[in-house]
């Protein structure tokens, strides 16, 4: 498929162009300057598009990771291990006459833990305790749109800032049975309607995957997706109003943040970092934090695991940084919510976040239909 073909078949789809200079200067500290130069024009572009008619985040799971890549070289804490919370968000705009409706980050928790990162932990430390002790749910996808009053053929797309864990299986469907979920026929999508937004370049990469990367993607449930499920994307994409696809690699080769357009301004989110204090460490009350920045000169504290380039996840993250505006709560912090948000727990000691955002609700989220009802 085609990203020009893709992109025009959506009406309401707009390739971004203002940070493709930017994109292509292979000199990092360039293309960092380049950044800091664009977006300023950019925030007031985007921000003249107009503002979705709704955003509203809904926690899923809260789970352990690396102290070591969540909070990079800057986190004293004795313990190894964070823990953060996946949250998925769902955002709605009006344009051409309807409602979008796309789920940014509606995780299939079940089926991530065959991630050969998360089913080696599990292995180590024991079913139970790994699912039950250490792991703490909160909901799930089809229970939250239930609760929101939103039907599976409601939602237009779904997206991910990267494919990292992700199986996509049950909500697109298959083309082949698949051994452990539908072993006599192909799965049935539970969304029959939506299409994976994807980089293109997060895409190409799964059959192809280096060592630093396979014990971060699940490639193999990707083989049988129909592929016009597929929506392929290169580089910034504007859904509609208020609402964007930012290119932003380095954590991964594919990675996209969601942009949104709201009464406070815009928020950015993706999980090149796992707090928003890590985009102002010097703000910061998490031992280490403050004076790491302070000792490095460093802008930002990036969530680094698979470190594919660091460079390049620097200047997204600092590009993110200045997209978004000022918290309400606290205007030194700005309004970046990471789709896994640093979670206070008994086990992680040291690591405390000082300010989280915890939930976003800006609109009221309404079936695509109930206008004409």
């Amino acid at each position: 498929m085609k990203i020009k073909e893709s992109l025009e078949t959506q009406t309401n789809f707009q390739q971004i162009p203002h940070f493709e200079e930017a994109q292509q200067d292979q000199n990092p500290g360039r293309q960092l300057q380049k950044i800091r130069e664009v977006v300023p024009g950019f925030k007031e572009w985007f921000k003249a598009t107009g503002k979705v008619s709704a955003f509203q985040s809904f926690d899923l799971i809260k789970i352990p990771y690396p102290k070591k890549y969540g909070l990079w070289r800057a986190g004293r804490s004795p313990v190894p291990f964070i823990w953060f919370t996946n949250r998925m968000f769902i955002v709605q705009w009006e344009a051409q006459g309807r409602t979008w409706t796309l789920l940014n980050e509606p995780s299939e928790t079940e089926l991530d833990a065959g991630t050969p990162y998360y089913s080696a932990l599990i292995e180590k430390y024991g079913d139970f305790l790994s699912k039950t002790v250490l792991t703490k749910r909160y909901g799930t996808v089809e229970g939250y749109l239930d609760e929101v009053g939103l039907k599976p053929g409601d939602v237009d797309f779904i997206t991910f800032d990267h494919l990292h864990t992700q199986d996509v299986r049950r909500w697109l469907g298959t083309n082949k049975a698949q051994q452990d979920l539908s072993p006599n026929k192909p799965l049935e999508a539970y969304f029959p309607n939506a299409k994976l937004i994807v980089q293109q370049k997060e895409w190409e990469i799964l059959p192809y995957l280096h060592p630093l990367q396979k014990i971060w993607y699940q490639p193999k449930t990707y083989e049988d997706i129909p592929m016009d499920r597929i929506l392929f994307t290169n580089g910034d994409v504007l859904l509609g109003p208020g609402v964007a696809l930012m290119f932003t690699p380095g954590h991964t080769q594919g990675n996209h943040s969601l942009v949104v357009n709201t009464d406070t301004g815009i928020w950015v989110s993706s999980e090149n970092a796992i707090a928003a204090e890590c985009l102002v460490p010097e703000e910061s009350g998490i031992p280490g934090l403050k004076q790491y920045a302070k000792h490095t000169k460093f802008d930002i504290v990036i969530n680094g695991n698979t470190l594919e380039n660091t460079s390049r996840q620097y200047n997204s993250l600092v590009q993110e940084k200045l997209m978004a505006d000022p918290s309400r709560k606290d205007p030194k912090i700005p309004q970046f919510f990471p789709s896994s948000e640093l979670t206070p727990s008994f086990f992680s000691i040291g690591t405390r976040p000082s300010f989280m955002h915890k939930k976003v609700a800006f609109g009221t989220i309404k079936r695509p239909d109930s206008e004409q009802a």
